[in-house]
């Protein structure tokens, strides 16, 4: 069993890592192996909507100049998806919606080939705009025919600066149950 977790931050150690390496944690705690990859800040083209993927049916978009094809892999593979991102002016960073709109044309064009996943937001905020972020990405999964495990509060840790986040109690602990509930759903499934 694996989970792949997307930093969409571009900011390699900062809240967005922070919460998602609390779930992964646990998630290695409860004997599932974790993949955490560094998204924000890489050169991640955005969906051109050419529709190729659904002549080619090959599980690949066509664009071939940036790593979004071996994330889509990595994202086949596991049987959960975290996708994490700060929010920036009420939504995700430019490069985690380049990954869902082009996985998801792939994922769809392929037969829903994500149908039946377990996949998680995880959002950092400094004061507001974190539930539309949130809603989202969970759409991404909605829509994908993946199956999204709750928590105790939505997944949402609050902090402006650097490891703020850390402090944020509440935050911490949504984390720690999300990660403890995605374990929980991953293993039924798996069963």
């Amino acid at each position: 069993m694996k989970v792949v977790a997307f930093n969409g931050s571009p900011r390699r150690d900062g809240n967005t890592a922070l919460l998602l390496k609390r779930v992964l944690k646990v998630l290695e705690t409860e004997g599932i192996e974790t993949e955490l990859i560094q998204l924000g800040g890489e050169n991640v083209r955005s969906c051109n909507g050419c529709r190729s993927c659904y002549e080619t049916k090959n599980k690949s978009c066509i664009i071939t100049d940036d790593k979004v094809n071996e994330y889509i892999s990595k994202m086949l593979e596991a049987d959960g998806i975290l996708l994490g991102s700060p929010t920036y002016f009420s939504m995700m960073t430019p490069e985690l919606k380049a990954l869902i709109d082009r996985a998801g044309y792939v994922a769809r064009a392929n037969g829903d080939m994500f149908k039946l996943k377990v996949g998680a937001a995880v959002v950092a905020v400094r004061r507001a705009g974190g539930i539309p972020t949130f809603d989202a990405i969970n759409r991404f999964f909605l829509i994908s025919q993946m199956i999204i495990p709750g928590s105790s509060y939505w997944n949402i840790g609050i902090g402006a600066k650097k490891g703020d986040a850390a402090r944020d109690d509440e935050g911490m602990k949504t984390m720690d149950d999300l990660g403890r509930n995605m374990a929980w759903l991953i293993k039924k499934i798996k069963g």
